[in-house]
């Protein structure tokens, strides 16, 4: 059942990525606000790592993100989106997710243009921000999304 709303929460999140190219704060940090007090009050993550497992994960998260912040690869609300995950879970969590959205993100970068005439009109609109060639930066919730999508299966 955990497993379940924190889905349910990455998923709003990668939506609203998806529609409008940012993530509301009060998604990302009341997130992670959220998950820090169930952490502290039942000394346990939200998905029932201990307490020191979630810390060692926040770290994993902010090694992980804060480099392609830096670099602008990476927008503050993935960054807040991944500690969120961090304090909510731990590093298996963190790491699958992250490979996981490399890897679709590679995927989506040799196959997208191929696969984009292919979908219809609904899913084009739908996706629009998604399209090959049409930006620099597109959004990172929704291949993050995907990647916790996978972990989750894995773990479960």
């Amino acid at each position: 059942m955990h497993s379940l709303i924190l889905l349910v929460w990455f998923t709003l999140c990668a939506a609203q990525d998806l529609r409008q190219r940012e993530i509301a704060n009060s998604l990302t940090l009341g997130g992670s606000a959220l998950a820090l007090f169930y952490m502290l009050w039942s000394g346990n993550t939200w998905l029932g790592a201990t307490a020191e497992q979630g810390g060692w994960a926040f770290l994993l998260a902010l090694l992980l993100t804060l480099p392609g912040y830096a670099t602008a690869r990476l927008g503050a609300a993935d960054v807040k989106l991944l500690i969120a995950l961090a304090l909510a879970s731990d590093s298996r969590y963190v790491l699958g997710t992250v490979i996981g959205a490399g890897v679709a993100s590679l995927l989506w970068l040799t196959l997208g243009s191929r696969l984009w005439p292919l979908l219809g009109k609904r899913p084009r609109r739908m996706l629009h921000q998604l399209e090959p060639g049409t930006s620099d930066k597109q959004p990172f919730a929704p291949f993050l999304w995907l990647g916790l999508l996978c972990v989750t299966a894995s773990l479960h």
